[in-house]
This record gives structure tokens, sequence and C-alpha cells, in this order.
């Protein structure tokens, strides 16, 4: 149920947040930029009225939701930080200071499920709206790059032990008597399985793969017969036999068994060969750098992101941009809509004045200012790994790691403004000064 809203007309006997911190703070000014009426009137629908406990305030948990990729902490620390912080009290709604815990950290996990992408993409759209004119840019850059996922580095041997562990879990928790458990045998092939890069251990490590392998075969098939085919087991069962069928050049293997849609993507990055993951599409404006786009995919080809990243824009914004610049992997596209397809190519003078040439290399000069904006993506708004589940977790961490960015942005530009605003009036009262105390000498002189 949705919560009432509080209205407190009595003054009270404490400080008000409002009257007591710097109103030239970067936090407080976004708090009253953001148009939090938006979010109420958008997820107000998605709350029963009538019945169940309250639920926590709209502004407080969207607030929660911007400061923990703001910030760069998870969801334990933001509630945390919350209690200590006036700034993020204030930004949140609050009037007065409160050392009550805001929430419970797994609320978060319930009002993302609760809003969805959707939701998630109107937090994204706002923080565009806040950058003002400098979202307002016809040409923009497009590049794509990956999100791991948060896994171990996988390999076929740790998800035969996992599918033996998960199996020996469930036949205890149904109470199921199994022919063998092999606990010793298992220990043995691990010490086997050690050192195998060494000459002498290879055989003996790939055998031991290879019993591992057939160990866990015949505990996903002796609890199938205990439990039948119609139990609630059935899909873990399903997964642990396509994880036992995979081999090393199958196509669309697993690599995870608690994130099973995790892709093997290859960037050609000479220090990461493999990212497990998704890919992310990140659509910049050439001139100011915010972020108009950032939508996920599996592993398509670069080109094939194209169309949607440019459909989201024209979504987000209203209108379609008319140029978009890329590198060489999205070859193959000229003209998506309106908006003109940018490819470094060799120049043909025969067509192309000098003007022309001179024009284009400078826009693919340019295109390389999204490449470091993606490191501060990945860097400092939790876009380099992936807490959340599932490809629905994939799409929220991007936009939800593109809209603190933008939001930082603009916090980062009042804090110079405000810099360069007082060393202005520093100037000032330094040349008052100066001229006072040579009125001053002159005077006695």
């Amino acid at each position: 149920m949705i919560s009432k809203q509080k209205s407190s007309p009595q003054a009270n006997f404490f400080f008000y947040l409002e009257d007591t911190l710097n109103k030239n703070h970067p936090l407080f000014i976004l708090s009253n930029r953001i148009d939090w009426q938006l979010f109420e009137d958008a997820f107000a629908p998605l709350y029963c009225t009538n019945n169940g406990r309250p639920a926590k305030p709209i502004r407080l948990m969207v607030g929660l939701l911007i400061l923990k990729h703001l910030r760069n902490v998870s969801d334990e620390s933001v509630v945390e930080q919350w209690t200590e912080n006036l700034y993020y009290q204030y930004f949140c709604g609050l009037q007065q200071f409160s050392t009550d815990s805001p929430c419970a950290s797994s609320d978060l996990t319930h009002f993302r499920k609760r809003i969805g992408e959707a939701g998630i993409e109107l937090i994204f759209k706002e923080s565009i709206r806040i950058n003002g004119k400098d979202s307002d840019d016809s040409d923009v850059s497009v590049d794509t790059t990956v999100q791991e996922k948060n896994i171990t580095f996988p390999t076929d041997s740790k998800l035969h032990k996992k599918i033996i562990k998960k199996c020996l879990d469930i036949s205890k928790k149904e109470s199921i008597t199994l022919r063998q458990t092999y606990t010793r045998t298992l220990k043995k092939l691990s010490v086997d399985q050690r050192f195998r890069n060494h000459p002498k251990n290879k055989g003996k490590a790939r055998k031991a793969d290879r019993k591992v392998k057939t160990i866990a075969g015949r505990l996903v098939r002796e609890l199938q017969r205990h439990l039948g085919e119609s139990s609630v087991y059935q899909r873990f069962f399903d997964l642990f036999v396509r994880v036992l069928a995979q081999k090393r050049n199958s196509k669309s293997k697993v690599y995870s068994l608690h994130e099973p849609d995790v892709v093997c993507i290859s960037k050609g990055k000479e220090h990461k060969k493999f990212e497990f993951g998704n890919k992310v599409s990140v659509v910049i404006t050439k001139k100011t750098g915010v972020l108009l786009g950032a939508l996920g995919f599996r592993n398509e080809f670069d080109g094939h992101t194209l169309q949607p990243a440019l459909e989201q824009i024209e979504k987000l914004t209203g209108k379609a941009p008319k140029t978009a610049a890329v590198d060489r992997g999205y070859r193959g596209n000229i003209k998506i809509g309106e908006t003109n397809i940018l490819i470094p190519k060799p120049f043909n003078d025969k067509k192309q004045t000098q003007y022309e040439q001179k024009k284009l290399r400078k826009a693919h000069k340019q295109r390389a200012a999204i490449e470091p904006i993606i490191g501060h993506l990945k860097t400092d708004h939790r876009l380099g790994r992936n807490f959340y589940k599932g490809i629905v977790g994939d799409n929220i961490n991007i936009l939800l790691a593109a809209a603190a960015f933008n939001f930082k942005r603009m916090m980062n530009k009042w804090k110079v403004s405000i810099c360069q605003f007082l060393n202005i009036i520093i100037f000032q009262i330094i040349l008052v000064e100066n001229q006072f105390s040579k009125n001053l000498f002159h005077s006695k002189y």
C-alpha cells in the first residue's frame, strides 16, 4: 500500500535541513532541480491503496537508487551512509535529521523489481533533462563495451563440482538416501587436478576431470529417478544436463549456474582476451558529452546494435540525431532513418574537397572522447561489474549507471561555476582593499 503524505504545519523545535545545509552544495542543488513529482505520478499506480502495510515514500527509494550509483556503493552501504549524511537525507525528501535507518537494504531490490526497466528508464530520461541545453545536440558518438557479470572465470570442471554440490544439497533437503555421495573420492580427485600445467600432471588432471563429470551425471540421473519429471527441481536438472552435454566448441554454452544467460565476448583486448557478461551500447553528444542512450544486448555484431540505440534516443529526447560517428566495427551502415553514419575510411580525393576531409577527420577524432566516458561509467558508477540478477538486471544496471553519470556531470559543472563565482568575488575584494590602502597612503603623505 502506498504511504500517505505527511504534512507538518507546526514549527519543529529542532532545525530544518533546508535552512541549515549549504545551498551551494551540488547535491543540494540537484535535489531541487529533479522533478520528483514525475516519479510520484508514474510509480503510484504500482501500489495498492486500501490494504497492506504502508510502503516507503517513492522519493526516498528513487533517491537511494540514484545515490547508490552516484557514489558507487552497495545497497547495504547507501542505507548505512544515509543515517550519517544530512545531504543524503535532504536529497531523499526529509526536512529534519533522522537517526533511524530509512529502509532495509532488500527494499531496494524489491523496488527495482516493482518499477522494472520502464521505471529506471524514466530516471535516465530525467537525468538527460537535467543537463538542459547541453543534451540538445544533433551530432552523437556511438560505441560498445562489455558489462561483466559477477561470476568467477568459468571452467567446465568448476561447473561439474557445483552440480555435485547442488545435487547433494537437494538430496539432503528432500531426505533422499543416495547410493554413494563420493565425498572421499572427490577429495582424492581434487588432489589429482592440481598443478595441471606441469607436463607430468596433465594426463592425471584430465582423467580426474572426466571422473568428476561422470560422478555429476550419476547424481543428476539418480535424483531424477527419485523425484520424477514433475518435481520443482526439474528446471535445475535441465540446466545440469545441458552443462554436462556441452563441449569445448559448443555454441550457446552455459558459463555459470546462477547466471545461465551470461555470454562470452571477445573485444580484441590484449590484456583481457575474453569477458563474460553482456554487450552495452553507449551514445553521447559529440560536443558536451551527455549520455543520451544506454542499451544492453547479448553478443550481437556492433552494426546490429546501432538502430535500437538510435531508436532509444528518439524515444527519450523526442528527435533523432543528424549524424552518428562510429568506429569500423559498425561497417555496413551508411544511413539509418534520418541519421547519417560516419565511419572512418580512406578519403576519395576526386569526390571530397580538402574542407570536407578536414571536417570528417575532426569528427572521427572527437569520437574518441567516448572512451574515457565509458571508463568513468565502469570505475565510478558500477558498470564495471554487474551484481543484479538476470537479463533485466543487466539492463537496469546500465540505465542507472548512465543516469548517475549525467547527474554527476551537472554536479561537477555547478561546482566549477560556484568556484568561478567565488574567485571573482575574492578578486573584487582584493582590488577594493588595494585601492583603499593606496588612498590611505596618499592621504598620509
